[in-house]
């Protein structure tokens, strides 16, 4: 049974006439299929779908990405890669299913493969804990991630979650920790990773599997520091306001690649990407390869560096830095500043004495 929004009623009705006609078996009996209606009748549903999700906007977008029919991490890793070899536990703790992680192939070609699972029905849901990670999952892929680093296997990550797990045990666990030693080990990593955003990128918990040589998003994704339920109750105090929020937060993908934060839009089959999952599997796996491509003639010092400049230079396109490169400025800063350090050191001891020297002279002109 399809699932539809709230904004694709008409789409129903059609689709629903539109199963009626190709079953032969009616409330008459025996019929003959029209195929000319047929045909004239799914015209028209793609013409509507295509008038709908060409004028989404940010709020509908949002439930487009959160849609339970949505292909998952689960469906992705079972599809692009071959010998998946799953991994779990973090060592310190627990397994966090919420997370799946392993090394796999890719066009015979070894990657360590990490995917928030959210689940497909309800038991499966709540198994995963609805895709939203605790301190073990973070330090599961920490583990992994080095161990990818370690053997130079390129690292793909599949992100899609509400957030990280905001409960009582997660934060006494040291969420917050867990999180940030995530961000540090993505950005120290030497090999290339690539995130791509299929659903719901969500806060911090997305981030820290987010911190990539190359972030990509679906065409309907979302990605936020927080969901437009949450502004909308912070900033309006009402949390029926999503559409305000969810415009005003710039979520969605063609937004955050004009602000350069992410690196590429992957198109989705018209209607999202749950009509045609066969689509979106072949776009996801072009994507993949051309980035993995891209990546091969790098050293590994290269790829640091592509990685540290990438998020370096995120917001400092506009305001005070013009006329230079970002990295350039940057380099210039720390440079200025390692000399007066330098001279500092050097002359240190002359300062110190001349310091000394000014103290007594005004002490005695005081006096």
């Amino acid at each position: 049974m399809k699932n539809y929004l709230n904004f694709e009623l008409d789409i129903k009705d059609l689709e629903n006439e539109l199963e009626g006609l190709k079953d032969p078996y009616n409330q008459d009996g025996l019929s003959e299929v029209d195929t000319n209606k047929i045909s004239k009748l799914q015209n028209e549903i793609d013409q509507k779908l295509e008038q709908i999700y060409s004028n989404l906007n940010p709020w509908q977008k949002t439930l487009v990405a959160r849609h339970e029919d949505r292909p998952k991490s689960k469906f992705f890793i079972e599809n692009l890669f071959d010998e998946f070899i799953p991994l779990s536990g973090d060592r310190y703790y627990s397994e966090d299913k919420s997370v799946m992680t392993g090394f796999a192939k890719f066009n015979d070609q070894s990657v360590l493969v990490i995917g928030q699972e959210k689940g497909d029905d309800l038991d499966s849901r709540i198994e995963r804990n609805f895709g939203m990670m605790r301190p073990e999952g973070y330090r599961k892929t920490i583990r992994l991630m080095k161990l990818a680093d370690k053997f130079n296997i390129p690292i793909i990550i599949f992100v899609d979650t509400p957030g990280a797990y905001p409960g009582v045990g997660a934060e006494e666990r040291g969420q917050a920790e867990a999180i940030a030693k995530s961000i540090e080990c993505s950005m120290e990593l030497k090999v290339p990773t690539i995130s791509i955003i299929i659903g719901e990128g969500g806060s911090g918990g997305a981030i820290a599997l987010a911190s990539s040589n190359k972030v990509i998003m679906l065409e309907n994704a979302i990605y936020s520091v927080i969901s437009p339920e949450g502004c909308a109750t912070i900033l309006w105090r009402d949390p029926k306001k999503t559409l305000e929020a969810a415009t005003a937060m710039k979520l969605s993908a063609n937004d955050l690649l004009n602000f350069k934060i992410i690196d590429e839009i992957i198109p989705e089959p018209l209607g999202g990407a749950h009509r045609d999952k066969n689509l979106i599997l072949e776009n996801v796996r072009n994507s993949i390869e051309r980035s993995i491509n891209d990546f091969n003639s790098l050293t590994r010092e290269e790829v640091y560096n592509k990685r540290k400049e990438k998020f370096l230079s995120i917001g400092r396109t506009k305001g005070f830095i013009e006329s230079s490169s970002t990295q350039e400025s940057l380099s210039l800063q720390t440079s200025l500043l390692n000399d007066l350090l330098n001279k500092f050191k050097k002359y240190k001891n002359y300062v110190i004495v001349g310091g000394v020297l000014i103290v007594v002279i005004l002490g005695i002109l005081i006096i």
